[in-house]
C-alpha cells in the first residue's frame, strides 16, 4: 500500500514538473521580448526543475538522495530569481527594448 502513495505521489510530481517545464519552453517561445522570456524561464522553469527534482529524490527511497535533491531544489528556489532580476537589468543597460504592450519601465530611474 505504501508503496503506490509513494509511487502515485512520484507520478503527481513528475506530471505536474513537466507541465510546468512545458510551460516555461512555450513562454520562452512565444513570449514577445527578451524581460517576459526571463521571467517565463525563472518562474515556470524553477518549479518544473524543483518538482522533478523532488519526484527523484521521493523515487530512489534513500535518504541520501532525496537530501540532494532538496538542496538542488532550495538553490533553484533562491539562485533563479535572482540571477534573473540581474539579468533583466542588465538587459535593460544594454538597451535591449520593451515590448510594445508594456505599460510601466521600472527600470528607467535606475
Amino acid at each position: 500500500m505504501m508503496a503506490w502513495i509513494v509511487a502515485g505521489l512520484v507520478v503527481a510530481l513528475t506530471i505536474t514538473g513537466a507541465i510546468f517545464s512545458l510551460i516555461a519552453a512555450i513562454g520562452l517561445n512565444r513570449l514577445p521580448d527578451v524581460y517576459t522570456r526571463m521571467h517565463a524561464a525563472s518562474k515556470a522553469g524553477t518549479v518544473g526543475s524543483g518538482l522533478l527534482l523532488l519526484a527523484v529524490g521521493i523515487h530512489s527511497m534513500e535518504i541520501a538522495t532525496l537530501a540532494r535533491a532538496l538542496a538542488g531544489f532550495f538553490f533553484f528556489i533562491l539562485t533563479a530569481p535572482v540571477s534573473a532580476h540581474l539579468l533583466a537589468m542588465a538587459a535593460h543597460k544594454a538597451g535591449y527594448p520593451l515590448a510594445v504592450k508594456s505599460v510601466v519601465d521600472d527600470l528607467k530611474q535606475i
